[in-house]
């Protein structure tokens, strides 16, 4: 089940980011470890383009990210140069078993965070959820 809906008809928006139960699970028991998180995703090379979960203020924010939405309360931003190959695209966060090699907070626990992802519709994409950028 991922959390949220697909599209507010009374607002007319479409979510940007989802997430899943299980992930949405492991991001609550963060939450209790480490208080108030933020994910991003950088492009880079390896692991780094896996989303990356960090404590809110750990991770700076600046000019080249863009926000995509909240999951489980949680802000989830994106490099924009990798922005533009994902822009067209629903992006599900879910969870596998195995470490990755980020410095994601779940990785110590024996999880990765990973990403699905489907294309929007032709209707989907009229209605998507306003992005905000960083400073």
């Amino acid at each position: 089940m991922v959390e949220g809906f697909l599209m507010n008809y009374a607002m007319k928006t479409v979510a940007r980011i989802q997430m899943t139960d299980a992930a949405r699970a492991l991001v609550e028991t963060l939450k209790q470890q480490f208080g108030e998180l933020l994910f991003h995703q950088s492009g880079g090379c390896c692991d780094g383009s896996q989303p990356m979960c960090f404590e809110k203020g750990d991770f700076i924010i600046g000019a080249s990210d863009v926000c995509l939405g909240e999951i489980a309360g949680c802000e989830f931003w994106m490099a924009k140069d990798q922005f533009e190959y994902w822009q067209y695209t629903e992006l599900t966060i879910d969870i596998t078993v195995g470490r990755g090699s980020s410095f994601s907070l779940e990785i110590p626990m024996g999880y990765r965070f990973i990403v699905h992802s489907r294309m929007f519709t032709p209707e989907e994409l009229e209605h998507l959820h306003a992005l905000k950028y960083g400073e």
